[in-house]
C-alpha cells in the first residue's frame, strides 16, 4: 500500500485513542516506561514519514488534512489523566483507564481532548478553542471532559449573578444566558453513564482549576502580555504553539 493510500484511510481520532490505550497499558506493565518520551518519539516518526518538508527548514513543514489534528491530540494526551497520574489515586487512575478501554472512539476523544462551548450576549452557543484565551469576563464556558462537566462563569457574569440581576424582569436575557449552559449540561449528565461530576464555578474561584487544568497554557506567569480575559495558568507546561514548534524542528533535522 502506498503512502497516499495510507494517508487517505487514516482516522486521526481512532489513532489517538489507540495511542491512549497503548500508553496506558505500557504504563501498567512496564516498570521503567517513560510515556512522554514514547509518545513524542511515535509522533516524530509519524510526522517524519508522512509530513511534507524541506530539510533543515521548520517553516516548510506541513501535514495532510487527514493528519493535521493528530499532533493536537497527542499534546492533550500528554497532559491527560491517563499519562499525568500524580494528582490521582491509583484507584482513580485504574478507573479512568478502564472506562477508556470500554468506551467508543467519540466518547474516548472527549476524555483526551475535552469539548468547550462558549455562551455570551453577542452570539449563541458556539465551540471555543481549548485555550486560556477562551476565558472572558462576559462569557460562560461549558467544558465536557467526559468524567467532569464544568460550567465556568467569567468574572463580570459572576458579579451580575451574585447581585441577582437575573431575578429582575428587565434582565430576562441575562437569566436565559445563565440557564442555557445548565440546560445543556443536564442533557450531558442524563445521557452519560457513568454519570460525570458537575462543577459550577466562577473565574478566579478555587473550583476554576477543573477548567484551567484542561486548557492550553498559551498564557502563563512567564507570559509578558496579558490576555483580554485577564487569566493566566500557573504552570511550567509548554503551550501547544511551543510544542508544535519543537516538533517541526525535530522532524526536519
Amino acid at each position: 500500500m502506498t503512502y497516499p493510500e495510507l494517508i487517505a484511510g487514516f482516522d486521526q481520532e481512532a489513532a489517538a485513542i489507540v495511542m491512549a490505550r497503548q500508553v496506558s497499558f505500557k504504563m501498567e506493565t512496564e516498570a521503567e516506561f517513560d510515556p512522554i518520551r514514547w509518545l513524542d518519539k511515535a509522533l516524530i516518526n509519524l510526522c517524519s514519514r508522512f509530513g511534507d518538508f524541506q530539510k533543515e527548514t521548520p517553516s516548510s513543514f506541513s501535514l495532510s488534512p487527514r493528519l493535521s489534528i493528530f499532533p493536537q491530540f497527542m499534546f492533550h494526551l500528554r497532559r491527560s489523566q491517563f499519562v499525568q497520574v500524580f494528582n490521582n489515586s491509583p484507584d482513580e487512575t485504574a478507573y479512568f483507564r478502564m472506562i477508556l478501554n470500554r468506551e467508543n472512539v467519540s466518547n474516548s476523544v472527549v476524555m483526551v481532548q475535552p469539548s468547550l462551548i462558549s455562551y455570551s450576549f453577542h452570539s449563541g452557543p458556539e465551540p471555543a478553542l481549548l485555550d486560556v484565551a477562551a476565558i472572558a469576563a462576559d462569557r460562560i464556558l461549558l467544558l465536557d471532559s467526559f468524567f467532569t462537566v464544568v460550567i465556568f462563569h467569567g468574572s463580570t457574569i459572576a458579579q451580575w449573578r451574585k447581585a441577582g440581576y437575573h431575578n429582575e424582569p428587565e434582565h430576562q436575557a441575562f437569566a436565559q444566558l445563565l440557564r442555557a449552559p445548565h440546560d445543556d449540561s443536564d442533557l450531558i449528565v442524563k445521557e452519560r453513564f457513568p454519570v460525570p461530576r458537575l462543577v459550577v464555578c466562577d473565574q478566579h474561584g478555587s473550583q476554576a482549576r477543573f477548567l484551567l487544568a484542561k486548557l492550553n497554557p498559551s498564557a502563563t506567569y512567564n507570559t509578558e502580555a496579558a490576555l483580554p480575559g485577564g487569566d493566566i495558568i500557573f504552570t511550567d507546561d509548554v503551550s501547544f504553539e511551543v510544542f508544535l514548534d519543537h516538533l517541526q524542528r525535530l522532524v526536519v533535522q
